[in-house]
């Protein structure tokens, strides 16, 4: 083993977790507040004040993702070619500006627009930092670092649920509804970090003056290594074959298996919290209702850590992915049968548990076989059918709870699309399409990545 080696890799990537992966966080968490915050307003007077069924709310949750997939694939090439930082940061004060718009809005219509906008702003944010994070670490480290950019996602809900309910109690703050002080305090944020994240990222780690000529040496050729490799066993993968690669669609069905499960918990949750004083006659305020809201995503964070931590050393195996969408997909239609509040929250947070478990996991699979603006247009075509899942499931949920009176069909249609996934990713797996990974420690320290070809 080159010692000097090994120890100038333990010390670029610990400079990459401490330097980009907290800050990149930090633009996920606000990122999703940004575009779950109407999860929270709705049951906290919006609904009311615009005169919204449960169906119009899923509708305004859902058309985000239109304008979202419309631009999605468009928004990631644009990343590749001009450069992360400056997209990702024109992303984000994009965002911001029409977010803070949402403090005005009077009417159902208005608020079609607004969500629609917010979604055309935001496109190419979330596959953007995801290429952005895998282009600074070989392949062996990946899962480990996706796995700590992925815990802003449940811990937004944990800090981002209590936060929103105390800017709602702020009721009267500028003249302003409760409702619209929150859409007031989460946009701001994007604005201000979006400026800042122009001057602070940067493209490759070429251009990092934060890494010693050492680690800029070895982080580069290692980068430059792998891509070669990929590239060498995947040389009919081009930007307009990923869209006809069998690969790509299948990992873009599990995906939408993911979100649908995601969105669905993270749009309804809290209006579901809100009827426990009609089921259990239970009666919370709303900054208790924020916290239970959080109690879920705490117990997931961890899963997220953990699971892909073991994943990290044992190398991803398809167990890593598929047997957390079994779980997920088992537990969340029996939530409405729980009985009480309490137990209600119990099997949802198994249910969010087994989705921030997979996720991160899943993330390391494209890139097993793809390269480059292959890459990115791969990522970006998964995270579009998976967003379509955003939108369905808020639309669907809503629309069925209207038919049906209640969440229990809902909640099953959400269960049947993850075991979907989990089945999807074992026949994949079982194609030999997919890789079982190398565990971190069965590579040579100079990270030549040598793992079995897809």
């Amino acid at each position: 083993m080159d010692t000097t080696q090994s120890v100038v890799e333990r010390s670029a990537i610990k400079k990459v977790s401490a330097r980009l992966v907290p800050f990149v966080a930090l633009m996920f968490f606000i990122n999703y507040l940004d575009r779950t915050a109407i999860a929270f307003a709705g049951p906290n007077g919006m609904n009311e004040d615009l005169g919204l069924s449960a169906a119009q709310f899923g509708f305004a949750s859902g058309v985000f993702f239109i304008g979202y997939i419309l631009l999605e694939i468009p928004s990631n090439l644009a990343l590749h070619k001009f450069g992360a930082r400056r997209w990702l940061a024109r992303i984000m004060v994009s965002w911001g500006l029409v977010s803070l718009l949402f403090t005005w809005v009077s009417s159902v219509e208005g608020l079609y627009i607004l969500r629609f906008a917010l979604g055309v702003a935001e496109a190419g944010f979330f596959p953007g930092a995801i290429l952005f994070l895998s282009l600074w670490v070989p392949s062996r480290h990946r899962a480990k670092i996706l796995a700590l950019f992925y815990l802003a996602q449940p811990l937004t809900t944990v800090i981002g649920a209590p936060l929103a309910a105390l800017l709602i109690q702020q009721h009267g703050l500028f003249g302003l509804d409760g409702w619209r002080v929150m859409y007031l305090g989460v946009s701001i944020p994007a604005i201000i970090v979006g400026i800042v994240a122009w001057f602070y990222l940067a493209d490759s780690p070429a251009k990092a003056k934060w890494l010693n000529p050492d680690e800029k040496t070895w982080l580069t050729g290692a980068l430059e290594k792998e891509k070669k490799e990929t590239a060498a066993a995947n040389k009919h993968v081009s930007v307009r074959k990923v869209f006809g690669n069998g690969r790509v669609w299948t990992l873009s069905f599990i995906y939408f298996g993911f979100i649908y499960g995601l969105y669905a918990l993270g749009f309804f949750l809290p209006t579901i919290i809100s009827g426990f004083e009609g089921l259990y006659g239970a009666k919370f305020d709303t900054f208790q209702k924020g916290l239970i809201t959080a109690i879920p995503y705490i117990p997931a964070a961890f899963a997220l850590y953990f699971w892909s931590k073991d994943a990290t050393k044992r190398g991803v195996k398809t167990w890593h992915i598929a047997l957390p969408a079994l779980i997920g997909g088992l537990s969340i239609p029996l939530a409405l049968f729980a009985g009480s509040p309490a137990a209600t929250i119990a099997i949802i947070t198994v249910t969010a548990s087994a989705i921030f478990a997979a996720l991160p996991n899943f993330w390391t699979v494209p890139t097993q076989f793809l390269t480059g603006a292959a890459a990115a247009a791969g990522i970006a075509l998964i995270n579009t059918l998976g967003n379509l899942a955003g939108f369905s499931a808020g639309y669907v949920t809503g629309w069925l709870k209207d038919w049906t009176g209640s969440y229990v069909v809902p909640m099953a249609v959400v269960g049947g699309f993850m075991l979907l996934s989990a089945l999807l990713m074992v026949l994949l797996s079982r194609s030999g399409k997919v890789s079982e990974g190398v565990p971190a420690e069965a590579l040579d320290p100079a990270g030549a990545g040598h793992h079995a070809e897809p």
